[in-house]
């Protein structure tokens, strides 16, 4: 600071050269004051400085209690720091991986875009403290007294430094995800990984590019790869109960393969495999299906979506492997893994078994045949049944131990009760759907439907 007036008329030259040679403030004031009242001024300006961060400091201290105390997950945490903030906040862990990111008002395309390569370059500082080229503020996390990640505050818009708030606030949060970790309830990465995959499900991204960094943030690799996307119907046992997610994962990880596992629903998992274009899918999903009835018995099924290389085409794979996983039921023969080729009419009725609409088409073609067979304890279902099946008279006549003849009298019977001509392949396709409609109710126990 330099008073112009007694001494100095103007800032000698070299004083200000030598100022901004060392990016130094240079304060001149062209009339005389007190010094003494500068001196209060600023004495008063700093110490109501640290009185406010002391009272921010408390009231950061209290809204991290208060969320460990609720058990808030990561996500919750990570969510807040940046709030508080106002800047991104991006949890990692030593692989390098963006486990948790709130973009502050950001997007995730801007903030995690070659988030590896960035983060590689950054070293993690012993305590909070400002790294890298890009000036990140750097808080560790660790778990059981080893380090198992950082907590990284990427700089705003404006690009403007970190102060001694910013420092405090990313303190309070890497303590509380510590607290988080000992607790033992959060399974960050598969929260991590179920997020994403949720979120590639219903497409909440501004473009393919964010998309695609959002993922690899997650070191699974999109360019260049094939998309493979599974769906596994857990049918009885939850992945909770078993394991069956980190087990995938954990395999999946050990062979060197990359992929996302994560929960579609409480009782179906989703695993997005990244292949190179060039290798076999089926060895990888042949590795998943083994390990899958291992952990949840035959009755678990494993449907495989159509190949993919663009990232928004990943939730249409998806879609089509749950679809697979809903059609396939108890008749359906035990295969490895389902593909949609391998959907037939059986497949595609136990789809739709929920529909009302089907129930009414085997009421339709079928109902005074049952009403029948109940008041005379027949089985002239049965006979329609094989007739159908065997497409020939004699054939199915044999298979259930009848004549020709008697065989052909209670075709008869049908053709008069049901009102239709056996002799017509229309008729007869029809009722061929409306019996493997009633054979499909009856064994998922539809609603109207015996056993």
């Amino acid at each position: 600071m330099v008073e112009l007036g007694r001494r100095y008329q103007q800032v000698p030259p070299e004083l200000v050269a030598a100022c901004r040679a060392r990016d130094l403030p240079l304060i001149v004031l062209s009339r005389g004051i007190r010094f003494i009242e500068v001196t209060q001024t600023v004495h008063a300006l700093i110490l109501d400085a640290q009185g406010e961060l002391l009272r921010r400091s408390q009231q950061v201290h209290e809204i991290f209690t208060a969320l460990t105390l609720r058990n808030a997950d990561p996500d919750e945490l990570v969510r807040t720091a940046a709030d508080l903030m106002g800047r991104p906040v991006v949890l990692e862990n030593l692989l390098h991986h963006a486990v948790v990111s709130r973009t502050a008002g950001g997007t995730a395309g801007q903030v995690l875009e070659a988030w590896a390569r960035r983060s590689r370059a950054t070293p993690t500082p012993d305590t909070t403290a400002v790294s890298g080229p890009e000036d990140w503020l750097v808080a560790p996390v660790e778990h059981n007294g080893r380090r198992w990640g950082r907590l990284v505050a990427v700089p705003d818009a404006a690009a403007t430094a970190a102060d001694p708030e910013h420092t405090m606030i990313l303190e309070r949060a890497a303590t509380a995800l510590t607290l988080a970790r000992l607790t033992g309830h959060a399974q960050w990465d598969r929260q991590a990984h179920t997020c994403a995959l949720r979120e590639l499900l219903r497409w909440s991204y501004r473009g393919r590019t964010e998309a695609r960094i959002r993922v690899e943030a997650l070191g699974i690799p999109v360019v260049g790869h094939r998309l493979i996307a599974l769906a596994i119907g857990h049918h009885g046992a939850t992945a909770d109960e078993t394991g069956l997610d980190d087990r995938l994962a954990d395999t999946l990880r050990d062979s060197g393969i990359r992929a996302l596992v994560g929960r579609l629903s409480p009782d179906r998992t989703g695993v997005l495999l990244a292949l190179a274009r060039a290798s076999a899918w089926q060895p990888v999903v042949e590795r998943v299906s083994r390990l899958t009835e291992e952990t949840l018995g035959t009755a678990a099924v494993v449907a495989v979506g159509p190949g993919v290389t663009e990232i928004d085409q990943v939730a249409r794979a998806f879609r089509e492997a749950e679809e697979v996983v809903d059609a396939i039921g108890p008749g359906t023969p035990h295969r490895p893994f389902h593909v949609p080729s391998d959907i037939g009419l059986p497949e595609l009725l136990y789809a739709l078994r929920d529909d009302i609409r089907v129930q009414k088409y085997v009421e339709h073609h079928l109902g005074r045949l049952i009403e029948y067979d109940e008041r005379h304890a027949g089985d002239l279902l049965t006979t329609l049944r094989h007739y159908l099946a065997a497409d020939n008279k004699s054939i199915a006549a044999k298979q259930i131990g009848l004549s020709r003849q008697a065989f052909y009298q209670r075709l008869h019977t049908i053709e008069r009760l049901l009102g239709r001509d056996l002799e017509s392949g229309a008729q007869r396709t029809q009722l061929h759907v409306a019996v493997t409609a009633l054979d499909t109710l009856t064994a998922a126990g539809a609603e109207g439907w015996g056993a």
